[in-house]
């Protein structure tokens, strides 16, 4: 019974196009969607007879426990735009073995299965040491992370917990995240206007232009790509990558694609670029040209580049700075997320990878991955689940499913690692 609730509130939810930062207003802090969202799921938790605190949509939780320490879950309610080409319903289907939806897997689903492990634990009673809140952000995928920074100013933080929205078995390590925005004049282009992606954390799945042919003739050119998560560029398929290629076979040349060609095309690490860093505990560096577009009379190319943990923004820009001086470009870092590193041999990893390998029998090792998550929000928290090693990764993408075993597999990891933190 619990089991199809949890798919039903997961449709339901699922249904709500909360894209952050649209709409914004005092009721809707974080815009209108993500609000609706969080309207949905306080209805929901009073039905399920789980405590609230909504502080006029700026943060609220769900709370179980008594104690005077608090094992935080921090799950997001906000989605990246579908977008379109889907053979799926974006708003929520069950097709087979799956469930297919935006944010099914990143990351409503994830934090409906800790709701309701938590429901589970307060309706058999069990006993724990601390409180377990599940505090639901609402700009997560944006980057603004408003949400948990208002947090930590006016409500009491958390001794340690978990983001369920990223990997099993457990993430003891994020690459830091950068955001650039190179600006470069649109006169001498050789383009009229362009423009490609949805965001620059999503590999572009579209792009499109107009340029001048040889004789001052204006074309329109379209390119389609794959969309994946920009962490890791090389599982998608980037359209500004293939608009630039046909340009280039086209014959039109200027500042924008001959940059491009030279720094970027065919290289997802950094190389080409002179920041091509690597290290020991997370791997090499990523870029990701997630958008172009025209403002006023330039180009701005948005880049989303994961450095390894051992290096922070500095050893990234020093490269990029070079480069924009050469080509008369303007740059400008948008965002910068430290990294996360902690001990993997610490009691809160060593806890969450004990329940994962109870529950699904899978000995595989804790990770470092390069997507970011609310770990960074508050110190303590580490990213757990919901995926399983070896399955198919669709957050971000077209089609994005869950396996129903999974989502429950989900709810039963999340219930006994509860527990367990609960009573360290």
């Amino acid at each position: 019974m619990e089991n199809q609730q949890l798919i039903d509130a997961l449709l339901g939810l699922t249904a709500i196009d909360s894209v952050a930062l649209t709409e914004v207003s005092d009721a809707a802090p974080y815009g209108t969607g993500p609000a609706k969202a969080l309207e949905y799921v306080m209805e929901l938790c009073t039905r399920l007879g789980i405590r609230t605190v909504n502080r006029s949509g700026r943060v609220a939780w769900a709370e179980i426990g008594q104690g005077d320490e608090i094992v935080g879950i921090l799950g997001h309610l906000d989605v990246v735009p579908a977008g379109d080409g889907w053979a799926h319903d974006k708003r929520g289907e069950i097709a087979g073995d799956r469930i297919y939806g935006r944010g099914v897997v990143d990351d409503k689903g994830p934090t409906l299965a800790a709701l309701f492990a938590m429901k589970e634990l307060q309706d058999a009673g069990t006993a724990l040491k601390r409180r377990v809140r599940l505090i639901f952000g609402q700009c997560e995928e944006d980057g603004d992370w408003g949400d948990m920074n208002y947090y930590l100013e006016h409500e009491e933080h958390v001794a340690y917990g978990f983001t369920p929205d990223a990997d099993f078995p457990a993430i003891y390590g994020e690459k830091g995240i950068l955001e650039f925005r190179l600006t470069m004049p649109l006169e001498g282009s050789g383009l009229v206007s362009i423009e490609g992606g949805e965001a620059s954390n999503v590999v572009p799945e579209w792009a499109r232009c107009v340029y001048l042919d040889a004789n001052g003739g204006r074309q329109e050119l379209a390119a389609q790509g794959r969309s994946a998560h920009a962490s890791t560029p090389e599982k998608g398929v980037n359209a500004i990558d293939k608009l630039v290629e046909t340009l280039l076979e086209r014959g039109v040349h200027g500042k924008f694609t001959d940059f491009y060609a030279k720094h970027l095309l065919d290289d997802y690490h950094g190389g080409k670029l002179g920041c091509g860093l690597a290290d020991e505990q997370s791997g090499k560096l990523t870029v990701n040209s997630g958008l172009v577009r025209v403002e006023g009379r330039n180009i701005v190319l948005t880049l989303d580049i994961r450095n390894p943990v051992s290096y922070t923004r500095s050893d990234v820009e020093a490269s990029l700075k070079r480069l924009c001086k050469e080509y008369g470009m303007s740059l400008e870092c948008t965002d910068d997320l430290a990294g996360v590193y902690m001990d993997k041999e610490g009691p809160v990893i060593k806890a969450l990878l004990d329940v994962y390998r109870t529950v699904t029998g899978d000995m595989s090792e804790p990770t470092v991955i390069g997507g970011g998550t609310y770990a960074r929000a508050m110190p303590g928290i580490v990213a757990y689940g919901p995926m399983r090693p070896g399955r198919e990764c669709t957050e971000h993408q077209r089609d994005e499913y869950i396996l129903i075993e999974d989502l429950f597999a989900a709810k039963e990891i999340y219930r006994q690692a509860i527990e367990r933190l609960a009573n360290l």
